[in-house]
Parts: structure tokens; sequence; C-alpha cells
């Protein structure tokens, strides 16, 4: 983080506190919902709903430095929590209104982030 000093970030951060920076292989899972299509069986249809993937993960993020690749991460600390918020952005954006449900990514088998949009209680 930009707005920490070194020994914060290292506190905080740890071993992924490198300013070289490191790798993961994030995995993402997408949950859409909404009516069934009567004649398709399908809430949205699964070659969309990859294109959509397509676009709004693998184009922007794959193989990417986040932090210097990405211009949101460039003000945003590129946390899980934050790449979940960018792939529902990103995913909101061209899914049918209101089937977009939930994102889940994983970081490691053990940091796992579930985001479902601004939520109000």
């Amino acid at each position: 983080s930009k707005s920490l000093s070194d020994e914060e970030n290292l506190k905080l951060f740890g071993k992924c506190n490198n300013p070289n920076g490191h790798g993961h292989n994030y995995k993402v899972i997408v949950t859409v919902r909404g009516e069934i299509d009567p004649v398709s069986g399908m809430v949205i249809n699964l070659t969309d709903l990859k294109e959509s993937m397509q676009e709004a993960i693998m184009e922007p993020l794959d193989h990417k430095n986040l932090d210097k690749d990405v211009p949101y991460f460039a003000e945003v600390v590129s946390t899980t929590e934050n790449v979940a918020v960018f792939i529902w952005e990103n995913l909101k954006k061209l899914l049918p209104t209101g089937t977009l449900y939930k994102v889940k990514v994983y970081e490691t088998d053990q940091n796992i982030v579930v985001y479902k949009g601004e939520e109000t209680i």
C-alpha cells in the first residue's frame, strides 16, 4: 500500500510484501441466479457467460502484474478482496441485470474471498 510505510506494509502483508511483486494462480467461481428459461433450461447461456468471463476476468488479469499492468490497481491495493470487487464490477457490466449473484476468488486453498456486491443491511 502506497499509504503505508515499509515497516507497516511488511507487518500487514508479510511475505506478500515484495517490492518486485509476486504471483498467484487465482481460481474464480462465478454464480448467477434468475429465472430458468423454459426452452434452454438455463439462467444464462453458458457460452455467453464464458465469453463475459473471458472479457471481464481473463483479458484484463491473466498473466498480468496487477499493480503495474492493470490501471484499476494503480490506486487500489491488489488484495484478493479487491480482485473480487474488480471482477464483480467488470462482470456486472456484461451480464443481464440481476443475474450476477456471487464471485468467489481463491488465492490459495485457505485464502478465499466471496463477494456479492454492495449489500445493505
